[in-house]
């Protein structure tokens, strides 16, 4: 899909064809609209097609008639029948006369943009309109990880009532999230940074305060999510140690039973065996049978108070 816009005074117009200052939006191009802006604008169709392959790394290309600033944004994926985190490319192509944005799907980042949501946006302003995308991509970021922050802390809850493999599974995909962004945001540092030597984009001073929180808000966005991932990691370490050392208790409780109700079964089986009656004691008392059973019980009663005197049901 391709969509033209165009800022006048306060507004953003919808344009069927482009103009010069102009924004070309392309969200999930087919080839004909690949070609088209080729042809038009002589940019490489590899350059074009470079953001719908979600492995494409982030990075900043400099060509003839063109400069090429891609980077990774974050995106809601359905993993599982819920909603998780991942991050998909973005590439933003600067020509000299239209500013060109290729995604493989619509994102948040540039749908306030074509609803003229964002203050001071200008679609000629090519400079300030490429760190107003990285501003608000950075802060989309810290707003994610904020909420897998709670997502974190209503699965670890959860966890405490239950330690089921769903509430594991929830902090393993959370983990994985985290990983993917901290990829992601690593690799739009070394992008950022290298924007500031980029000289085929030019610098303007009204713009350089606009820049120093893009990369504050990176860094930002970087520390926040080593954070996360630290503690997310070692709440998995702790469960599963807890898991661990419940299971442990589990088998310790069974051992001891195990043993208590071993003693009359060795009795039984030795009355049960098939041998003289003269031999075995209390075989002609006419409450043999009562005895043998009350002296099992009792056997089995005097070693279950011992263990449980050790806490060993515990």
């Amino acid at each position: 899909m391709i969509r033209i816009f165009k800022s006048e005074e306060t507004r953003i117009k919808t344009l069927e064809a482009p103009e010069e200052g102009c924004w070309i939006a392309l969200t999930n191009p087919s080839d004909n609209e690949l070609s088209e802006v080729t042809r038009r604008y002589g940019i490489d169709q590899n350059d074009l097609r470079a953001p719908l392959d979600e492995e494409e790394r982030s990075r900043i290309g400099i060509e003839d008639s063109y400069t090429l600033v891609l980077v990774d944004i974050p995106v809601i994926e359905e993993r599982n029948n819920k909603d998780w985190y991942g991050t998909i490319p973005l590439s933003i192509i600067v020509c000299d006369k239209v500013i060109i944005t290729v995604c493989l799907e619509d994102t948040p980042i540039l749908t306030d943009f074509m609803k003229g949501k964002v203050k001071n946006f200008h679609t000629h302003m090519k400079t300030r309109f490429i760190l107003q995308i990285l501003y608000r991509n950075a802060s989309m970021y810290l707003n994610y990880l904020r909420i897998i922050d709670k997502k974190s802390d209503m699965v670890e809850k959860n966890l405490h009532k239950s330690q089921r493999n769903k509430e594991l599974i929830e902090l393993l995909e959370l983990e994985k999230s985290l990983v993917y962004f901290t990829t992601s945001l690593r690799s739009n540092e070394v992008v950022l940074e290298k924007l500031l030597k980029v000289d085929t984009i030019k610098k303007y001073p009204e713009d350089e305060d606009l820049l120093e929180d893009v990369i504050i808000e990176n860094k930002q966005a970087i520390e926040m999510d080593n954070i996360y991932s630290g503690i997310l990691s070692g709440m998995m370490d702790a469960f599963a140690s807890v898991i661990s050392n419940n299971q442990n208790i589990v088998m310790k409780a069974l051992s001891v039973i195990t043993i208590v109700m071993s003693i009359p079964t060795i009795i039984y089986s030795a009355y049960g065996m098939n041998m003289n009656v003269k031999g075995m004691p209390l075989a002609g008392n006419p409450h043999g049978f009562i005895i043998v059973i009350v002296v099992s019980v009792v056997l089995s009663l005097v070693v279950a108070l011992w263990f449980s005197k050790k806490n060993m049901f515990r």
